[in-house]
């Protein structure tokens, strides 16, 4: 029987491990969500209990228990269209003035999780631009996250029923969607060509990433401390050409993290208008 329990000491230090890696910070009242997340890889890894595999984590002898580790850690569940208001103003507003640029149109959802955002990212163009010649052709959208296996599934494109109900209408699913077997459905190609999707941890560099008229970093930095909250947004506006956008999270804010912003009062929700 495999031992899922751990001290306070061996929960503070990953916390503290955590942070380092990837600016996740847990709290003092986590211990079920570190119990939850880890357990499963006791039997992957053949490990007998939480103590022996945070010791090798901590001392970096198993790289690919520690990569497994982080997957687990930072998956997180998200929903199609979530809270409406940002992909109302994407269609509305945005787009049609990135657009009248007649330039690339650049976007990039940062912390892609499942791959709802993105792919959702992509349904709103089909519909707004889609006819009018051209233009889709004019569209890259980039999608990134720290989890190796979270960013497998999202280029397979392949959701469950369960996933498919949460956000998405049976309009949106008949037309960007096909069957791909039992309870399963499967983005189309045509929608899937549309978003390239990458490794990144936020904790890092973005330079490769190139400059984008529009970010997605939505539901974020809840996760993380005030510094590197600081950090990312900063990072961020320099990753945007000038006047981009940035949208946050409907809980989110910029407040005392940087100047670098003006903020747009879009009824209902707020964006972010780079100075």
């Amino acid at each position: 029987m495999k031992n899922i329990t751990f001290s306070e000491q061996e929960y503070r230090d990953f916390c503290k491990y955590l942070e380092k890696k990837c600016g996740i910070i847990l709290g003092d009242s986590k211990q079920y969500l570190l119990r939850s997340r880890l357990s499963p890889l006791l039997s992957r890894f053949k490990l007998v209990s939480m103590t022996e595999l945070l010791q090798l984590v901590f001392t970096n002898c198993n790289s690919e228990l520690s990569v497994a580790v982080l997957d687990a850690m930072t998956t997180n569940e998200t929903l199609w269209f979530r809270d409406t208001y940002p992909f109302d103003v994407l269609a509305n507003q945005l787009l049609p003035e990135v657009a009248a640029s007649k330039r690339q149109i650049k976007m990039w959802s940062a912390a892609s999780s499942s791959g709802q955002e993105p792919y959702s990212i992509a349904m709103i163009i089909q519909e707004k631009l889609g006819k009018k010649t051209g233009l889709l052709s004019n569209v890259q959208i980039t999608a990134t996250d720290i989890s190796s296996s979270m960013l497998e599934n999202c280029r397979k494109g392949v959701y469950d029923n369960l996933a498919l109900s949460r956000g998405l209408s049976q309009e949106r699913q008949r037309q960007f969607f096909e069957d791909a077997g039992t309870d399963r459905m499967k983005i189309k190609d045509t929608l899937k060509r549309m978003v390239t999707f990458k490794p990144l941890n936020l904790m890092g560099s973005y330079g490769k990433l190139g400059k984008f008229d529009i970010i997605f970093c939505r539901n974020v930095l809840i996760y993380f401390s005030p510094e590197i909250k600081s950090q990312v947004i900063n990072k961020m506006a320099k990753s945007l050409n000038p006047k981009g956008y940035l949208l946050l999270g409907a809980s989110e804010s910029l407040t005392s993290l940087t100047d670098r912003f003006e903020m747009i009062r879009c009824n209902p929700g707020i964006i972010f208008k780079l100075k």
